[in-house]
């Protein structure tokens, strides 16, 4: 019998996992990312020039600081109702950018969606690793991300295919977190779970020093900054460099990355603890998001593309979990104010990249400082005596 509730209770925080990745599906692939691969497209439909997509996309991120300060103090038992309003939020703001023509308006309106989109973040991780204790889920969790790109790109390709321009692409992308968002409303259980397996689950990690939360929150907002530039403007530098190649089909590929880069990231920090993990989490990713520059042609773009979008969710991956370690340090949740610090870095990113580019004509030197953010975001991994952790 205690065979039979074990392997019940394994597949519904399984199933508790899948819900939480479709939460994460649409709130960040569906209302956040899409935006890099239909971004291409607006601007040839002259809606934005690149200058306003720049600040399209900084306003996204500033909504995303604001929604992770307002969900700083939410209790994990609130985090299912969270989770409900921001699905219904997302399909409505994706829906109404569909409408708007003014450029003022669009970035307003992607300020909002930036805030919604944190609330999903905070709200789905809070959830499935606080309120339903499923810490094994991590990987499942953040790996709908990748999911999310994976399918709102492929959307978006479809939806070229067949002549629609930016305003049906938007319709598209509302129609698509729409249905992702049916499914997974039934399973948002709002019984809390104690995971017995919970710590067996994390000995792996713990049996290391732990990362403090100061660094933590230094180091994550350092990522934010990192790797912001190539996810904002990845399809836009490569529409003219890659051949045949659809630009969204690149950003396809960067969340295809994604998607397995989850597990394989939280196998690593189990294995080698989370200054360790996270350190060669940093440093790969810094050499992606350089990689343009050492290499401008499709094979240097196309690895970028696989090894940022193969690492940035992995950092979150390892950092939320082991967040969850020192989250007792704080007074309000360490898991908003990560959050919070990732937005100002991904505020900053497209701000410095655009001034830039301004002065160069070219994303270059961007990428250079965001590699060297993501080098001392490593840096702050390491310790006097790090054979010990």
């Amino acid at each position: 019998m205690s065979t039979i509730r074990q392997v019940s209770s394994t597949a519904g925080q399984g199933m508790a996992a899948l819900v939480a990745a479709l939460v994460m599906a649409v709130g960040m692939g569906f209302g956040r990312f899409a935006f890099t691969g239909i971004y291409p497209v607006m601007v040839s439909d002259a809606v934005l020039t690149v200058h306003q997509g720049t600040l399209a996309a900084s306003a996204n991120y500033a909504g995303y600081l604001a929604g992770a300060l307002l969900t700083a103090a939410v209790h994990p038992r609130h985090s299912r109702r969270l989770c409900m309003l921001a699905l219904v939020g997302i399909a409505v703001c994706l829906g109404v950018t569909a409408l708007l023509n003014a450029p003022w308006l669009i970035i307003a309106m992607r300020g909002m969606t930036g805030a919604v989109s944190a609330v999903t973040m905070v709200a789905a991780s809070l959830w499935l690793l606080q309120h339903r204790g499923h810490t094994r889920g991590a990987p499942m969790l953040y790996a709908g991300v990748g999911i999310g790109i994976v399918l709102s790109s492929e959307m978006l390709v479809a939806g070229r295919a067949s002549g629609l321009h930016s305003a049906g692409l938007w319709w598209v992308l509302a129609a698509g977190a729409v249905v992702l968002g049916a499914v997974a409303l039934p399973g948002l259980d709002a019984r809390p779970v104690h995971d017995t397996q919970t710590r067996a689950a994390l000995h792996g990690h713990e049996s290391f020093p732990a990362l403090g939360a100061k660094p933590l929150i230094a180091l994550y907002g350092l990522a934010g900054f990192g790797y912001i530039i190539t996810a904002t403007y990845l399809p836009l530098f490569v529409r003219d460099a890659i051949g045949s190649i659809d630009p969204i089909q690149v950003w396809a590929l960067f969340g295809l990355g994604a998607i397995p880069s989850c597990f394989v990231w939280h196998a690593v920090h189990m294995r080698l603890g989370t200054r360790r993990a996270l350190f060669l989490n940093l440093a790969l990713q810094a050499v992606g998001v350089v990689l343009p520059v050492l290499a401008a042609n499709p094979i240097g773009y196309l690895g970028s593309a696989l090894i940022v979008g193969g690492t940035f969710m992995g950092t979150a991956t390892i950092a939320m979990l082991a967040a969850r370690r020192v989250a007792h340090t704080m007074r309000i949740s360490i898991l908003a104010m990560m959050t919070a610090c990732f937005g100002v870095g991904q505020i900053v990113g497209p701000l410095v990249a655009n001034a830039m580019y301004t002065s160069h004509h070219s994303f270059a030197t961007s990428l250079e400082t965001a590699a060297a953010a993501l080098a001392v975001a490593a840096l702050l991994c390491v310790r006097p005596n790090i054979s010990r952790g």
